[in-house]
C-alpha cells in the first residue's frame, strides 16, 4: 500500500468552505481522477484519507495537508496534476510527496498565520503588538462546546509583529499586516483569540473584521523562530533511496 501526502490550499471565495465541504469536493476529485483509493473495512467502506489540523471556516490557508492510501503506487506529482485538474478554482493541490516517515500530524507543531487588519494604521498595530508581548499573559474567553472558556492566550504565540501592506496589494485607507506565529496547543489558540487579546491589552479594534490566512504549518524550530515544512523529512528520504539504489546498482556493474 503506498501513502501519498498532500499540500492543499484555500483561496478567495473558497475560504469559506468548511472541512466538511472540502471533504465532499476531494472525494469527488478522487473519483475523476481515478485514483486506486484504499478503503476502510467494515459496513460503511470509506476512502482512506486523514486529515490533518484543518483551518477554521473562513481564513484562508496556503499550507493545509492530508494523507491517502493507495491500492497501487502512483507517481505523486502525476497524481497531484490530476486532482488539482478536479478540485474548484481555490481549493488547490499544490505539492505531493510519497510517505516514506511517520507521524505528519505529530510535525505540525506551530502555524505562521497572516492577519490584514484594513482601517488600522500601522503605528497603532505597532503599539498594541508591543503591549501584547510586554504581558505575561492575556486571558481571552471564547464560546467552546461547552460553554463559555477562558484561557491564556499570550503563551502559545512565539512571534507577532506588524508590517506594511504589499506593494502589490496596495491601498488609500489605513491598512496594517500582523504577522503570527502560534505554536498548537491545547486548548488550540487562532487568530481570532489573538485579536481579541490585542482588543484586551491595547483596545485594538478593526473597524472592519480581519482577513486570516494560514501561510504555513509545520514544526516549530525553537532555535530560528520559524515553522519548517513538514513534507522535507519524505522527500529527504526518497532522495535518500534513490542514492542507495544508484549506488547499489554502480556497484553490481561489471568493471
Amino acid at each position: 500500500m503506498q501513502r501519498i501526502r498532500l499540500r492543499y490550499t484555500k483561496r478567495g471565495r473558497l475560504r469559506f468552505t468548511s472541512h466538511r465541504d472540502f471533504q465532499r469536493a476531494f472525494e469527488r476529485a478522487l473519483r475523476r481522477a481515478e485514483v486506486p483509493m484504499a478503503y476502510s473495512a467494515g459496513f460503511t467502506p470509506h476512502p482512506k484519507v486523514s486529515y490533518a489540523n484543518a483551518a477554521p471556516t473562513g481564513t484562508g490557508s496556503e499550507a493545509e495537508y492530508l494523507e491517502i492510501a493507495l491500492t497501487a503506487a502512483r507517481d505523486p506529482e502525476t497524481l497531484r496534476r490530476l486532482l488539482d485538474e478536479s478540485m474548484p478554482a481555490g481549493l488547490d493541490i499544490v505539492d505531493a510527496v510519497e510517505a516514506r516517515t511517520s507521524g505528519l500530524a505529530d510535525r505540525l507543531t506551530a502555524s505562521v498565520w497572516e492577519l490584514r487588519l484594513d482601517g488600522v494604521a500601522l503605528e497603532e498595530a505597532e503599539r498594541a503588538v508591543a503591549a501584547f508581548e510586554a504581558a505575561e499573559t492575556v486571558e481571552v474567553t471564547r464560546m467552546a462546546k461547552n460553554g463559555l472558556r477562558t484561557f491564556d492566550a499570550r503563551s502559545a504565540v512565539a512571534g507577532l509583529e506588524a508590517l506594511r501592506p504589499q506593494a502589490d496589494r496596495p491601498t488609500d485607507q489605513p491598512c496594517a499586516i500582523l504577522r503570527l506565529v502560534v505554536r498548537h496547543v491545547t486548548p488550540a489558540v487562532r487568530p481570532d483569540d489573538v485579536l481579541s487579546g490585542l482588543r484586551a491589552v491595547a483596545d485594538l479594534a478593526p473597524p472592519v473584521a480581519a482577513a486570516v490566512t494560514r501561510l504555513a504549518q509545520g514544526l516549530f524550530d525553537e532555535e530560528t523562530g520559524t515553522v519548517t515544512d513538514p513534507l522535507a523529512p519524505d522527500r529527504e528520504a526518497v532522495v535518500t533511496a534513490h542514492a542507495t539504489v544508484t549506488e547499489a546498482a554502480a556497484a553490481k556493474a561489471p568493471v
